[in-house]
């Protein structure tokens, strides 16, 4: 059975992420809302497949220019929320 995790961004140009997880946390499914579009889908074609805890380890603290944050560590950061 798969879970779906909805995440409200904080201090990016996406607004929201949403994710399917596999039993065991595989990546199924993601999908941004706003921000750069050509970067974001990159970022869920490297992401799929892959374990949550494999994608948060590689992708949190990753920063955006002057912000503390950026997408791909938005992304970490709801992925710990199961991971």
């Amino acid at each position: 059975m798969s879970k779906h995790l909805q995440y409200q961004t904080q201090g990016t140009c996406s607004r929201q992420i949403d994710i399917v997880l596999s039993d065991d946390n595989t990546i199924e499914d993601i999908r941004f809302e706003g921000g750069c579009n050509g970067n974001l889908k990159g970022i869920c074609a490297l992401v799929k497949g892959r374990k949550a805890s494999e994608v948060k380890a590689m992708l949190e603290g990753i920063t955006c220019g002057s912000k503390s944050t950026s997408c791909p560590d938005q992304l970490a950061r709801a992925l710990s929320e199961v991971c």
